[in-house]
């Protein structure tokens, strides 16, 4: 960028570019020193490209998502990753040979799970619309009219939140209708050499697949203002390729696992000993609930407890299930309590959530402790319906009972310390006033307040009474804002359906902490 055009941004914007390079917006304050790129939105929870994808993608604070850029046959640049409509709508052929009408008919929500039905394939002024000021876009070029795009890109005023990508004869496209306003990256390989391949093409910023990212080929394109970008997908999305291609200085990290690598930053900034996350019924935001996934997926987000319900089968089967139905997260129907262990069994437990889980099973409630057991984490019972003394015996079986807290009504856990005294019992806290009645009665390890009840005098009566504070800050009450005045409260435990949201707040508020001796 011209130090004219550095100028007239600085005027514009009133922020000064970094040294050399394109201005980015900063969609995250404070800013990270990684920025988290979600290839496609959040296309694990949500259709690729559409709206549910970036919005998903914003609310677990990435800076970037990157997306597909495609012409229908009338002229009209959509967000699509595939040549043809088939497969990923409820349409047929080519975009190219498709009207924009034909495309925006096609239902893209249905083909990845009902609960998606109607979903549209995004316009890229819609896209643009949708995400200005709240974060940055990767457009990759699969097909496109480089001047019109470009024209949108300005029309818009997204020219300090847009990368555009591809082939290097379609972004001097992109610059000769929009000069140094609208951001270029290309691929880079090391074939290509830097000098004489940067004097070619002038990108803002490059992409480099996480192989070949080194800290003196990021240290070149640094010295030159320009951006690196690491694309680590398929084999190479992992923990140790994201922390390799991190410490190698990388600006920013392509991800299908966008949620995992924000949480592994997070973690790092949080120092131990503080507040803890329970995940809702698993990572349930990420993969369906109740799974052996969700546990999975709850590990990798670094959780301290796993939160998962039981009921029971006609039969005296456990299983892990939220609902006294089967209607809403399995292809069955009716009351669990109507279906024997093995009709349970054989329906498909992940299908509603999104097509990459399809068949996904409802497990059993031995299957999930054997599953857990080498794993470390918590155990957060809700124990819907069960017998306390199954429940006792599973857990002691399993080598579990020091790693659990049990959650059910006051009566439930009277029954539950008399069968076993050691397993921690937790009973719902709806009323400051029943603190005492509760203390007594049941003598719980925690108690699950109600997060409208919170406050500084409520948690430090129940810590001197000895007994820790969980609560669930479920809809409304999933901000930062409130996860960080509840901790600095002296909130025990979070329980969340969005934990890489509660780990922000908590690395920001280790970040402004003062300084340990």
């Amino acid at each position: 960028m011209s130090s004219l055009a550095c100028l007239l941004l600085l005027a514009a914007t009133g922020q000064a570019p970094s040294a050399g390079g394109f201005p980015f917006f900063e969609p995250v304050q404070p800013p990270r020193p990684l920025q988290v790129m979600a290839r496609r939105g959040a296309m694990g929870l949500a259709p690729e490209n559409t709206a549910p994808a970036l919005e998903a993608s914003i609310a677990d604070t990435v800076e970037w998502v990157e997306v597909d850029v495609r012409l229908t046959g009338d002229g009209h640049h959509v967000l699509f990753h595939d040549d043809v409509l088939d497969h990923k709508t409820d349409a047929t052929g080519r975009v190219r040979e498709s009207t924009l009408a034909e495309v925006r008919a096609a239902d893209a929500g249905s083909p990845f799970a009902r609960r998606f039905a109607g979903q549209r394939v995004l316009t890229l002024t819609e896209a643009l619309n949708l995400a200005r000021g709240r974060v940055n876009l990767y457009l990759d070029c699969k097909d496109v009219d480089p001047a019109r795009l470009a024209r949108e890109v300005l029309a818009a005023k997204m020219e300090r939140q847009v990368v555009v990508y591809g082939e290097p004869a379609a972004l001097q496209a992109v610059r000769a209708e929009a000069g140094e306003a609208v951001a270029l990256m290309a691929k880079w390989q090391p074939r290509f050499g830097i000098d004489a391949w940067v004097g070619e093409v002038r990108p803002h910023a490059v992409e480099i697949d996480a192989e070949d990212v080194t800290s003196d080929v990021c240290r070149d394109f640094h010295r030159r203002g320009i951006k690196v970008q690491a694309k680590a997908v398929g084999g190479d999305d992992r923990p140790e390729v994201w922390d390799r291609v991190a410490a190698a200085g990388v600006d920013w990290l392509q991800t299908d696992r966008a949620e995992e690598v924000l949480a592994r930053q997070a973690l790092k900034a949080i120092r131990p000993g503080g507040a803890k996350v329970a995940h809702h019924r698993g990572a349930s935001h990420y993969v369906p609930e109740n799974t052996l996934e969700a546990l999975k997926k709850s590990v990798a987000l670094g959780a301290d407890f796993v939160e998962f319900d039981i009921r029971t089968t006609r039969d005296g089967a456990f299983v892990l299930i939220h609902d006294s139905s089967l209607d809403r997260t399995t292809t069955g129907r009716g009351p669990v309590r109507d279906r024997t262990s093995g009709e349970v069994a054989a329906l498909d437990a992940g299908s509603w959530f999104g097509r990459p889980f399809s068949g996904l099973k409802v497990p059993t409630l031995d299957a999930f402790l054997d599953a857990v057991a080498p794993l470390g984490v918590g155990l957060y019972v809700d124990a819907k319906d069960i017998p306390p003394e199954a429940l006792a015996e599973a857990l002691e079986r399993h080598g579990l009972t020091d790693r659990a807290v049990v959650y059910q009504g006051a009566a439930y856990l009277e029954r539950l310390k008399t069968i076993a005294p050691a397993l921690r019992r937790m009973p719902p806290l709806r009323d400051p006033s029943e603190l005492d009645a509760l203390a007594e009665r049941v003598r719980p390890y925690a108690v699950d307040a109600n997060w409208a009840i919170l406050s500084k005098p409520l948690i430090d009566r129940c810590h001197a009474l000895g007994i820790k504070v969980f609560s669930d800050a479920l809809g409304s009450h999933e901000t930062v804002e409130h996860y960080q005045r509840a901790v600095r409260d002296g909130l025990d435990v979070i329980q969340t359906n969005h934990p890489v949201l509660v780990l922000r707040a908590l690395a920001l508020i280790e970040r402004s902490a003062p300084a340990r001796p």
